[in-house]
C-alpha cells in the first residue's frame, strides 16, 4: 500500500523565513534589522553524530508522484507531520501523523485509488505507545496468479495466443497493435477487483529494557469481484464470453461460493517484541524481532473464523562503520487450520503501518509479482548491504544519500487445497477442465522464488526517505524486472 515520492524535494526543506529587505532603507536601518534577526534566530544544536537536532512540529506537505511495477504510475498528495518535542529523542519523533490521497494510472487499472491516515504517539498514554491507522483502498485491477506458488502456472504466452481483441473499440485496436507489433499481451486474465476498508489500533508497552508486549485490534472489510477487460477477452474460443483466472478459480470450486465475494475480518492480536534499534526509520545497528498471534473468531463478527501466527526477525549489522550496514529480515507466517482465501495475500504487521499485500511487490519480496506467492504457510527473506555515501546540511536539514544491493526470496511451506473434485469435473464444460489442467499443477511442489537488485535513497532527518529500486527475478514464472519509487526502507 502501500507512497512513493519523487520530486519537490526543495518543498520538503523547511527553513526559517527570510526578511523582505527594502531597497530604499538606510544602512543603519539594515544593521538594526540584521541584529534583531540574529537575536530572534532559533539556536541550532547538534547531536554526537553532527546532525542538527530537530525540535517541535515539522511539516511535510508533498505531492505523490510515484511508480510501482505492480500498480503503475501513482499521483496525489500527502502530509507528513513529525513532533520531535524538545528534541531529546531525535531522530525518533514523539508523535507523527501521515495522511494520503492518491490514485493509480495503469492499463486496466484506472479507477484504483486509496485514502489513508496514520497516527503514532509515544507520550499520550504514559508508558504505552499507541498506533492507529485507517484506510480505504480501491483496486480496479489487482493481480491474481493463483495459490501455492509454482503449483499455479504463469504462462503469458499461452494467454496471449488465446486473446480476442475487439477491433470496434479504440482500446481494443490499441491493445491489438501492441500485441501484434511487440508481442505485449494485456494481463487482464491475471486480475480481479477489490474494495478494502482497513482499521487497526495497536498498543505497545515495555516489559524490560528493549523487551515489549504488543496488543491490538484489526478490522478488514473486503469486497471482491471479477475484472472485466476492455477491448479484449481471454480464451473466447474455448470459453464463451471469455474469462479470467479468478473467475476460473470460482468455477473450479477452489474458491467457494461463500468466500467468492469477500468477507469481514475482525481480529484481536497479541505478541512480544524485542527492539534494540538505534534509530527506528533508518537503523544502523540493533535487532528488531517480534512474534504475535491473531484470532479472528466468529463471535467478534468475522465471516469465516480463522487463527494465524506471524514471526519476524530483523537485524542491522554495521560493517566496520555506521555508513555501511548489512541488514536482513526473516519472516514466517501461517494459519492454524484453514483460512478464507482473501486472508492469505496479507503480510501481518503491528505498529503504525497497515498490513501489506503480498507476498511479492515492494513491501515484501521485491521483483516478484504482487500476490504471486500465496499459501497457508509462507516464509520470505530480505538481505541487503546499505552504503550511506554522502551527508550534508541544506536549508537547516540533515540530508544524506545511500545506495544498496539486495536479494529477496520466498516459498510456500504449506499450500491451499487446489484439488477439483470429480463431481466438479463432470459438471464443467471440457474447455474449463482443460484450462484447470493447464494452469493448476496440483501434484507439484512449490520451489524457491528469488530476485536480486539495487537501490538509491534520499534521506532527510533520518525519517523522510525516498527510495528508487530495481529488482529482477531469477525465474520467468515470477515476472521479469520491476522498478519502484516508494518511501522508507523495506524494513
Amino acid at each position: 500500500m502501500n507512497r512513493i515520492l519523487l520530486f519537490a524535494l526543495c518543498a520538503l526543506l523547511s527553513g526559517s523565513a527570510a526578511y523582505a529587505e527594502s531597497i530604499t532603507e538606510t544602512s543603519a536601518e539594515t544593521e538594526v534589522k540584521a541584529e534583531k534577526k540574529k537575536k530572534e534566530k532559533k539556536p541550532v544544536t547538534y547531536n554526537e553524530n553532527g546532525e542538527i537536532i530537530k525540535t517541535g512540529i515539522n511539516l511535510g506537505p508533498l505531492p505523490v508522484v510515484a511508480f510501482d511495477a505492480d500498480r503503475g504510475f501513482q499521483f496525489g498528495a500527502l502530509m507528513n507531520i513529525y513532533n520531535f518535542g524538545d528534541g531529546k529523542n531525535y531522530p525518533n519523533p514523539n508523535a507523527q501523523w501521515y495522511f494520503e490521497g492518491s490514485a493509480y494510472v495503469k492499463e486496466g487499472n484506472v479507477g484504483s485509488y486509496l485514502f489513508r491516515a496514520e497516527y503514532d504517539n509515544k507520550t499520550l498514554i504514559p508508558g504505552v505507545r499507541m498506533s492507529v491507522c485507517a484506510g480505504y483502498y480501491k483496486d480496479a485491477a489487482l493481480d491474481f496468479y493463483g495459490f501455492n506458488g509454482y503449483q499455479s502456472n504463469y504462462d503469458m504466452t499461452f494467454v496471449g495466443q488465446n486473446l480476442a481483441f475487439d477491433s470496434s473499440t479504440k482500446s481494443g485496436e490499441s491493445l491489438a497493435k501492441k500485441f501484434n507489433e511487440k508481442g505485449k499481451a494485456p494481463k487482464g486474465f491475471y486480475r480481479y477487483s477489490r474494495d478494502l476498508i482497513r482499521f487497526k489500533a495497536d498498543f505497545t508497552g515495555e516489559i524490560a529494557k528493549n523487551f515489549y508486549w504488543e496488543a491490538g485490534y484489526n478490522l478488514n472489510w473486503i469486497k471482491t469481484g471479477s475484472f472485466t477487460p476492455k477491448g479484449y477477452s481471454a480464451f473466447s474460443d474455448m470459453v464463451q464470453g471469455g474469462t479470467t483466472l479468478f473467475q476460473l478459480y470460482k468455477d473450479w470450486g477452489i474458491i467457494s461460493p461463500e468466500e467468492a465475494d469477500g468477507g469481514f475480518i475482525s481480529s484481536l492480536r497479541a505478541g512480544l517484541m524485542y527492539d534494540s534499534r538505534n534509530v527506528e526509520n533508518n537503523p544502523t545497528k540493533g535487532i528488531w524481532a517480534e512474534a504475535h498471534m491473531i484470532a479472528a473468531p466468529k463471535w467478534l463478527g468475522t465471516s469465516v473464523p480463522h487463527y494465524k501466527f506471524c514471526a519476524t526477525m530483523r537485524q542491522y549489522i554495521p560493517l566496520g562503520t555506521p555508513k555501511v550496514v548489512f541488514a536482513y529480515r526473516l519472516a514466517y507466517q501461517g494459519f492454524l487450520g484453514n483460512a478464507p482465501w482473501y486472508a492469505m495475500p496479507v503480510y501481518t504487521t503491528m505498529g503504525p503501518k497497515p498490513d501489506y499485500d503480498g507476498l511479492g511487490g515492494y513491501r515484501t519480496v521485491r521483483g516478484i509479482m504482487l500476490n504471486r506467492v500465496q499459501g497457508l504457510h509462507t516464509g520470505f527473506y530480505n538481505a541487503e548491504v546499505r552504503y550511506r555515501f554522502v551527508d550534508f546540511k541544506l536549508f537547516n536539514q540533515n540530508i544524506a544519500f545511500a545506495i544498496s544491493g539486495f536479494t529477496d526470496g520466498t516459498h510456500v511451506f504449506k499450500g491451499y487445497d487446489m484439488t477439483m473434485s470429480e463431481a466438479k469435473r463432470a459438471e464443467l464444460p471440457k474447455a474449463k477442465v482443460d484450462l484447470y489442467d493447464k494452469f493448476v499443477k496440483a501434484q507439484a511442489k512449490d520451489g524457491f522464488h528469488g530476485s536480486a537488485g539495487a537501490g538509491l535513497r534520499f534521506i532527510m532527518n533520518e525519517n523522510f526517505i525516498v527510495a528508487f529500486e530495481y529488482a529482477r527475478c531469477f525465474n520467468k514464472q515470477d515476472g521479469d524486472g520491476a522498478f519502484y519509487i516508494n518511501i522508507g526502507f523495506l524494513f
